[in-house]
């Protein structure tokens, strides 16, 4: 596995907000890296989001996690996978311009890391950072948007698909209750419709949040599938 080194930083948001954020990257770099968004779930940036941020620079690269709830929240606040109370309040008070602006400020930090090639930004995000891949990739220039279990795309964001620039990959779980077949089903009908790029994967037998190995819900061939089909896409799209 190859070394790397991270950090937590500040980002300076287009409202007048400041956003830690955590990034991952590579120790050694041999000319321009690749550069990935990792959204967060629900329950903040916790190990679990560190650690697909983590993976991702062990690839090669500059992977940087922001914190969504950066306007009600201490820096690094982590909520529990067994409480949603916890996070309801911050969950409930994220806006749309809010979001933007916030995708805007982690798009920046890459575009502007001097050894991250601007054409090699990519974003993957889970739950809530399902979504927010969704949002990023009608916002700013990714290469490709791979989203895990997005709720909330259908029906309220289904007028972005034709601003989606990038292919897209969309993880869902065949026994999620938050994101019923005809949601997902919609989404997919929708970016064909506006004749986007884009890869449907259900995993029939896997339920919400099925990639992350801190939930109950956690299915272990559903996330080798999803993770190994992740890298192929990016690769065949040239991230890396």
């Amino acid at each position: 596995m190859s070394e790397i080194t991270s950090q937590h930083v500040t980002l300076s948001v287009a409202d007048g907000t400041s956003m830690n954020a955590y990034v991952a990257t590579p120790a050694k770099r041999s000319g321009f890296a690749p550069g990935i968004i990792v959204f967060q779930e629900a329950f903040g940036v916790n190990a679990h989001i560190k650690d697909v941020t983590e993976r991702f620079a062990r690839l090669g690269f500059v992977a940087v996690a922001p914190e969504l709830f950066h306007r009600t929240a201490e820096p690094g606040f982590e909520g529990s996978y067994t409480d949603f109370e916890s996070v309801r309040p911050h969950f409930g008070a994220l806006g749309l311009d809010g979001l933007l602006a916030d995708i805007d400020a982690a798009y920046g930090f890459l575009t502007e890391c001097a050894d991250v090639d601007d054409e090699r930004i990519a974003a993957a995000g889970f739950c809530l950072g399902g979504r927010m891949t969704y949002l990023a990739n009608a916002r700013v220039k990714l290469r490709a948007g791979i989203s895990f279990y997005g709720g909330g795309i259908a029906p309220d964001l289904l007028d972005r698909a034709a601003q989606q620039h990038a292919p897209l990959l969309m993880f869902w779980g065949g026994l999620d209750a938050h994101i019923p077949a005809e949601q997902y089903r919609a989404v997919a009908d929708a970016l064909t419709a506006a004749g986007k790029v884009h890869e449907q994967v259900v995993f029939g037998q896997a339920d919400h949040g099925f990639f992350c190995d801190q939930r109950a819900s956690y299915n272990a061939i559903a996330a080798r599938q999803a993770w190994a089909l992740a890298l192929e896409f990016l690769r065949a799209y040239e991230v890396f």
